[in-house]
């Protein structure tokens, strides 16, 4: 009698779960593109489309072709070109308010390890239980929970754009003027942030953790 061995069969390699799903890679390419579009409507607004110095222009050159224009003329077609660009602000918007309602029900759905508050927890854990990397854990943890602080900053910053939105068709809201204010304020946080995380991760590309970038493109590996 013949006898064989054991049949080995071909191992399947364990499939390796991504550092960023591809959700959570569209997502923070799609809100960059979304945020950097608002900046510039904001800043076109306050440079270039600023009523106030449009006004004047337009009353010149016109006076120039030989047409009399009033300062009132100049002035509402100044601001027509200015509400314009706040049309497409308002747009650009919509599209935030979007992007945080899918980041909010990413949060739900995504695989347990991705899932950002349950991040937060286990790096605050490491820091206070690690006694070994101390310096290394608590850089995650404060680099985390400026994360954290910047999907505050986006969910004010859709809310009150929101209500800014409506405003005229609820006068409710436009009877609280502090949804300007903070809309306002909001945006120079978020510019600050953006000024921190490019400078985080060109010292990380650099230094501690390269291939940060290339890890938001194609997932990276766990």
């Amino acid at each position: 009698m013949i006898t064989t061995g054991p049949v080995i069969k071909d191992i399947q390699p364990i499939p390796q779960i991504k550092k960023n799903s591809a959700s959570i890679r569209l997502w923070h390419w799609l809100n960059a593109a979304v945020i950097t579009g608002s900046l510039l409507t904001v800043l076109l607004h306050s440079t270039l489309l600023a009523p106030w110095q449009n006004g004047q222009i337009i009353q010149a050159q016109l006076k120039e072709a030989g047409a009399n224009v009033t300062d009132d003329q100049a002035r509402h077609a100044a601001h027509e070109l200015s509400d314009r660009d706040w049309t497409v602000h308002t747009w650009i918007g919509y599209g935030l308010v979007a992007l945080v309602a899918f980041r909010l029900l990413l949060e739900f759905f995504q695989v347990a390890d991705q899932k950002f508050l349950r991040g937060l927890r286990r790096l605050y854990r490491q820091y206070k239980d690690t006694k070994e990397n101390r310096a290394q854990a608590r850089h995650d943890f404060w680099v985390k929970t400026l994360y954290a602080m910047f999907y505050l900053m986006i969910i004010t910053q859709a809310i009150t754009g929101l209500c800014l939105a409506f405003e005229d068709d609820v006068p409710a809201l436009k009877a609280i003027h502090a949804f300007r204010e903070i809309h306002s304020f909001t945006m120079y946080l978020i510019l600050g942030f953006i000024c921190l995380h490019l400078g985080g991760v060109y010292l990380a590309e650099r230094k501690n953790n390269p291939g940060i970038v290339s890890d938001m493109i194609n997932g990276g590996r766990e």
